[in-house]
Protein backbone atom coordinates (compact mmCIF):
# COMPACT_ATOMS: atom_id res chain seq x y z
CA UNK A 1 0.00 0.00 0.00
CA UNK A 2 1.16 3.51 -0.76
CA UNK A 3 1.89 6.05 2.28
CA UNK A 4 -0.32 9.19 1.29
CA UNK A 5 0.86 12.57 0.77
CA UNK A 6 -1.15 14.16 3.49
CA UNK A 7 0.34 17.76 3.20
CA UNK A 8 -0.91 17.89 -0.26
CA UNK A 9 -4.24 17.04 0.97
CA UNK A 10 -7.49 18.95 1.00
CA UNK A 11 -8.88 19.35 4.33
CA UNK A 12 -12.02 17.97 3.19
CA UNK A 13 -9.83 14.37 2.45
CA UNK A 14 -8.07 14.67 5.62
CA UNK A 15 -11.28 14.79 7.89
CA UNK A 16 -13.49 11.95 6.07
CA UNK A 17 -9.44 9.88 6.90
CA UNK A 18 -10.27 10.73 10.63
CA UNK A 19 -13.77 9.88 10.24
CA UNK A 20 -12.57 6.70 8.51
CA UNK A 21 -10.14 5.83 10.71
CA UNK A 22 -11.72 6.52 14.18
CA UNK A 23 -14.65 4.42 13.49
CA UNK A 24 -11.71 1.21 12.39
CA UNK A 25 -10.75 1.99 15.28
CA UNK A 26 -13.73 2.13 17.54
CA UNK A 27 -14.53 -1.36 16.29
CA UNK A 28 -11.77 -2.49 16.85
CA UNK A 29 -11.58 -1.57 20.45
CA UNK A 30 -15.33 -2.85 21.11
CA UNK A 31 -13.96 -6.27 19.35
CA UNK A 32 -11.20 -6.44 21.58
CA UNK A 33 -13.62 -5.66 24.89
CA UNK A 34 -15.95 -8.45 24.01
CA UNK A 35 -12.90 -11.07 23.42
CA UNK A 36 -11.41 -10.11 26.86
CA UNK A 37 -15.10 -9.83 28.19
CA UNK A 38 -15.65 -13.52 27.08
CA UNK A 39 -12.11 -14.55 28.37
CA UNK A 40 -13.02 -13.11 31.99
CA UNK A 41 -16.88 -15.05 31.78
CA UNK A 42 -14.80 -18.10 30.94
CA UNK A 43 -12.13 -17.70 33.94
CA UNK A 44 -15.22 -16.80 36.38
CA UNK A 45 -16.89 -19.84 35.62
CA UNK A 46 -13.57 -22.02 35.91
CA UNK A 47 -13.37 -20.17 39.49
CA UNK A 48 -16.81 -21.03 40.50
CA UNK A 49 -16.41 -24.85 39.78
CA UNK A 50 -13.38 -25.19 41.94
CA UNK A 51 -13.77 -26.93 44.85
CA UNK A 52 -15.82 -25.24 47.65
CA UNK A 53 -12.88 -24.59 50.27
CA UNK A 54 -10.71 -23.14 47.83
CA UNK A 55 -10.84 -19.42 47.86
CA UNK A 56 -12.36 -17.63 45.92
CA UNK A 57 -14.01 -13.61 45.77
CA UNK A 58 -17.45 -14.99 44.70
CA UNK A 59 -17.75 -16.86 47.94
CA UNK A 60 -15.87 -14.39 50.53
CA UNK A 61 -17.99 -11.59 49.12
CA UNK A 62 -21.27 -13.49 51.13
CA UNK A 63 -19.64 -13.42 53.89
CA UNK A 64 -20.09 -11.67 56.88
CA UNK A 65 -16.78 -9.18 57.45
CA UNK A 66 -14.13 -10.83 60.01
CA UNK A 67 -13.98 -10.26 63.70
CA UNK A 68 -11.71 -8.21 64.92
CA UNK A 69 -9.62 -9.21 67.38
CA UNK A 70 -8.23 -7.11 70.40
CA UNK A 71 -4.66 -6.24 70.82
CA UNK A 72 -2.81 -8.86 72.10
CA UNK A 73 -0.14 -7.84 74.95
CA UNK A 74 3.62 -9.18 74.11
CA UNK A 75 5.15 -12.09 75.76
CA UNK A 76 8.78 -12.17 74.19
CA UNK A 77 11.03 -9.21 74.28
CA UNK A 78 14.25 -9.14 72.41
CA UNK A 79 17.15 -8.51 74.73
CA UNK A 80 19.46 -6.95 72.09
CA UNK A 81 16.94 -4.42 71.29
CA UNK A 82 13.82 -4.07 73.74
CA UNK A 83 11.72 -2.73 71.28
CA UNK A 84 11.46 -5.27 69.36
CA UNK A 85 8.50 -7.66 71.29
CA UNK A 86 6.51 -10.90 69.90
CA UNK A 87 3.29 -11.81 71.03
CA UNK A 88 3.71 -15.70 70.84
CA UNK A 89 1.19 -15.80 68.27
CA UNK A 90 2.03 -16.37 64.39
CA UNK A 91 5.05 -16.71 62.67
CA UNK A 92 8.24 -16.18 64.80
CA UNK A 93 10.24 -13.01 63.79
CA UNK A 94 13.64 -12.75 62.93
CA UNK A 95 14.98 -12.42 66.42
CA UNK A 96 13.41 -15.16 68.04
CA UNK A 97 14.44 -17.51 65.56
CA UNK A 98 18.11 -16.96 65.19
CA UNK A 99 18.15 -16.53 68.71
CA UNK A 100 16.50 -20.36 69.15
CA UNK A 101 19.48 -20.79 65.89
CA UNK A 102 22.03 -19.80 68.25
CA UNK A 103 21.25 -21.93 71.23
CA UNK A 104 19.09 -20.12 73.19
CA UNK A 105 15.75 -21.09 74.82
CA UNK A 106 12.32 -19.57 74.44
CA UNK A 107 11.55 -19.02 78.03
CA UNK A 108 14.18 -16.84 78.39
CA UNK A 109 13.03 -14.18 76.08
CA UNK A 110 9.64 -14.33 78.12
CA UNK A 111 8.81 -10.91 79.30
CA UNK A 112 8.09 -10.64 83.90
CA UNK A 113 4.36 -10.09 85.00
CA UNK A 114 5.73 -7.01 86.22
CA UNK A 115 6.75 -5.71 82.76
CA UNK A 116 3.64 -6.85 81.82
CA UNK A 117 1.84 -4.63 84.35
CA UNK A 118 3.97 -1.32 83.14
CA UNK A 119 3.19 -2.05 79.97
CA UNK A 120 -0.86 -2.33 80.50
CA UNK A 121 -0.46 0.74 82.51
CA UNK A 122 1.48 2.50 79.69
CA UNK A 123 -1.15 1.11 76.80
CA UNK A 124 -3.99 2.28 79.38
CA UNK A 125 -2.62 5.75 79.89
CA UNK A 126 -2.20 6.29 75.95
CA UNK A 127 -5.85 5.47 75.74
CA UNK A 128 -7.15 7.97 77.43
CA UNK A 129 -5.33 10.96 76.48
Amino acid sequence: MRKPDLDAMQFDELWQIHEELTKILSDRIVAEKRELEKRLAQLNRVEIMREPGSANQLATADRAPRRKYPKVLPKYRNPLTPSETWSGRGKQPRWVVAALESGHKLHEFKISNAEKVIGKERAARGRHT
